[in-house]
């Protein structure tokens, strides 16, 4: 999430995780392991709801992968499950942003010290926001920034951020500031319970697809195969049309291109839809545009 100070990114990340199922018995096994390891279960109370973790920018590597003397889990494992939320994201130490990337792929994190080698589980929900540039301003209508053209220091302070990284990132959106007028008018007719049961709906599909396809350890269309992609991902004729024209023009890696289609088939998902229309693949392909204009700038 890109958008000014302000403008509820924060609160927005905060709440993701009351739109999200409850965690499953196996799930809350996984994540109870975990905590007890870090030392963070107090008491012994357990609870179903998602872990949301949300560490400074000034974190060590140890801190965020894993470490210590006795190779503790780190936040993105004690995020398992859940989310892992990093607020002013070009802020942290680029090298503990590349740190992520395996997790990211695999789901998993090795701590590595003299004594001990452990594997810890870290498959989690990364939500990332950051203001556009260092002031933070450039997005407001009629702002001029004194560093230069606005695309430019936008530009400079967002590319921080590794290429390798923002490819794993799937959705990428611009959070416009939020005026006093808009604080004024009732609140939305829907909910985090009614956006939870469309999410909760989508998901039960997802997992009785991966259940018929003989992957019960596949819960969502994240954790697909590339493999099975192929098969429950196809797009109609007009779709796949526009996922070979977007390829090129938006030059997708495979990564991207196999993301792609993952955000695609949720859509489809959250529509109740069989097959990944055109809509679906234009929605999913409009998410990664914003770093393609960044780049441009840059």
């Amino acid at each position: 999430m890109i958008g000014s100070p302000g403008s509820g990114k924060s609160m927005l990340a905060a709440r993701l995780p009351s739109i999200l199922p409850p965690l499953s018995p196996a799930e809350l096994l996984e994540v109870s392991m975990i905590a007890s390891v870090a030392g963070e279960i107090d008491g012994g109370a357990l609870t179903s709801r998602r872990p949301f973790r949300a560490p400074h920018h000034s974190a060590s590597m140890a801190a965020l992968t894993g470490g210590g003397t006795r190779a503790k889990p780190g936040e993105i494992s004690l995020a398992h499950n859940g989310v892992l939320f990093l607020d002013e994201l070009p802020e942290f130490d680029p090298r503990v942003l590349d740190s992520l990337r395996q997790p990211l792929e695999n789901g998993e994190i090795a701590v590595s010290r003299a004594n001990h080698r452990v594997t810890y589980p870290a498959r989690f929900m990364l939500v990332a926001a950051m203001n556009p540039c260092r002031c933070g301003h450039a997005y407001e209508p009629g702002y001029a920034c004194k560093r230069g053209r606005n695309d430019r220091c936008t530009a400079d302070y967002q590319t921080r951020i590794s290429g390798p990284l923002m490819d794993r990132i799937d959705l990428r959106i611009e959070v416009p500031a939020v005026t006093a007028s808009d604080l004024i008018l009732p609140p939305s007719s829907e909910g985090s319970s009614e956006v939870g049961a469309r999410v909760a709906a989508a998901r039960d599909i997802q997992a009785e697809r991966y259940a018929a396809l003989g992957l019960p350890n596949v819960r969502t269309n994240a954790e697909a195969p590339a493999a099975a992609l192929e098969d429950i991902a196809q797009p109609d004729a007009q779709g796949l049309k526009l996922l070979r024209d977007a390829a090129e023009s938006m030059r997708l890696s495979a990564r991207g291109y196999h993301r792609v289609l993952r955000v695609a088939r949720t859509l489809a998902d959250l529509d109740g839809a069989d097959k990944i229309g055109r809509l679906h693949l234009a929605e999913a392909l409009s998410y990664r545009a914003l770093a393609d204009d960044i780049k441009r700038a840059a």
